[in-house]
């Protein structure tokens, strides 16, 4: 019998994070407050503790995982690797497709990976709350998990259309001990002044980040802290242990090279997780093609302008250098959830300047039908993000399969579908339409840009 699952022993895990940005072309730009200078580390102390801030301003190559943190990520570490011979067969290809399977957590994604690590140091330096946002409901899940797991309180505000479409998510927030609302909600003055403009709004991850952190710089006793699932430097770092796995598991499987390299981006923090590790050898000399993909509703990558913006709507976080469409963008109420953001990680947006990577949009329909062809060859149900992943992953064997190529193909399966069934029944009753942002919708969206600084690589 073939190999199909590459599985390596919890005394393989990594031991220590990867910082991409220690070896960038180009230093990463820092981010600005109001007055336009960077932000020094007292400026962020209301919103993130001291050792988390470290970490995100951090140039250091190699960041030790503490033992603690270890301990909890055996519960499920090191992720399998798979080998999708089914699929192959299915699409004739000679490529060979290998896919690392985070769906594996407690929480079902690859988000527990951060979360743990964040709720271990917000403990570590005396913190008892942490608020959030969550989109498609993988993030506030699985900080839920992890603040259960550390003894801290948790308080997730969910993006309106995504708390109505995945009240199971809700439901597991809840055994975890999260406290999950609808965002924008009633509760804090951001939440209120979007409701008072467009009270019908289905939300969006920016709206709810500025309810996140309103409500936890304005907790007068300083024992709350915020806490992010996507887009920072220490999320990508805490994400970069499923790419050195993978390159172990590749190396059992008995693979020299990898040729591409693929997985969704919203935030970008599956995506960096898995890449960033193969971007470090594609600097130093490797040929890789290394794919983002976005949707084609919100093609943060493929069409929003490299700039300083907001990373939330109300314009309560510093000014960051990333790809944005603009952070008033309130995406359409497409069902990948998580992909529904303005803005994309800092790094991962300066690699893509850089031209370490190729980002790919695609629509809604090809992903679902591609989710439905990996469903029924290698069994396993994908969230509606991980299907941008499983599509591009597709187009890439059968791009082999024209040129008769016997290419290597890794992708991140970043989670599984089973709390996003709803997506797939409107997708077989004909109800999911295709829907491009408009060139139009981009440059509106993007006005609020114009009096920004303009980041200089």
């Amino acid at each position: 019998m073939e190999q199909t699952k590459f599985v390596l022993s919890e005394k393989d895990m990594p031991r220590q994070w990867y910082n991409l940005a220690a070896d960038l072309p180009h230093p990463p730009l820092p981010p600005l407050g109001p007055d336009g200078n960077p932000v020094n580390p007292e400026q962020l102390r209301p919103v993130f503790p001291d050792n988390l801030i470290e970490q995100e301003m951090s140039a250091e190559r190699w960041i030790d995982i503490p033992e603690e943190i270890l301990e909890i990520y055996s519960l499920w570490r090191p992720s399998p690797l798979y080998r999708a011979r089914r699929l192959e067969k299915a699409l004739g290809t000679p490529a060979r497709i290998y896919f690392k399977n985070e769906g594996v957590s407690p929480a079902g994604s690859h988000k527990p990976n951060t979360a743990v690590a964040q709720a271990y140091y917000n403990k570590e330096f005396g913190i008892k709350r942490l608020t959030t946002e969550t989109g498609a409901g993988q993030w506030g899940s699985a900080l839920s998990f992890a603040c259960s797991l550390l003894g801290l309180e948790c308080k997730v505000f969910m993006v309106r259309i995504s708390f109505e479409q995945k009240p199971f998510r809700r439901l597991m927030m809840q055994t975890w001990g999260g406290n999950c609302v609808p965002s924008p909600s009633n509760e804090t003055q951001s939440g209120r002044d979007i409701l008072a403009k467009m009270p019908d709004t289905p939300g969006s991850l920016g709206i709810a980040i500025s309810e996140a952190v309103e409500q936890a710089v304005t907790d007068k006793s300083g024992q709350t802290r915020y806490s992010l699932g996507s887009v920072l430097n220490h999320v990508m770092l805490h994400q970069t242990i499923i790419g050195q796995e993978a390159k172990k598991q590749l190396e059992l499987a008995g693979e020299k090279k990898v040729d591409a390299v693929i997985g969704c981006a919203g935030g970008g923090s599956n995506f960096a997780g898995l890449s960033f590790p193969f971007i470090a050898d594609k600097i130093n000399g490797a040929e890789i093609d290394i794919i983002p993909v976005e949707p084609t509703s919100c093609p943060t990558l493929t069409k929003g302008p490299y700039a300083y913006d907001f990373g939330d709507v109300a314009g309560m976080t510093p000014l960051l250098a990333m790809h944005t469409l603009g952070h008033e963008f309130v995406p359409p109420p497409i069902h990948a959830g998580g992909l529904r953001y303005h803005g994309m990680a800092p790094l991962v947006s300066q690699a893509v300047k850089h031209g370490l990577m190729t980002p790919l949009a695609l629509d809604q329909l090809e992903c679902y039908e591609s989710a439905v062809k990996f469903a029924r060859t290698e069994g396993f149900i994908s969230a509606p993000e991980t299907s941008h992943a499983v599509a591009a992953t597709i187009r890439e064997a059968l791009k082999a399969k024209e040129e008769g190529k016997e290419k290597v193909i890794l992708f991140n399966w970043s989670g599984h579908g089973l709390m996003d069934l709803k997506g797939y029944e409107l997708f077989f009753e004909g109800h999911l339409d295709n829907y491009p942002l408009p060139d139009e919708e981009i440059a509106k969206s993007t006005a609020c840009l114009k009096d920004f600084p303009t980041p200089e690589l």
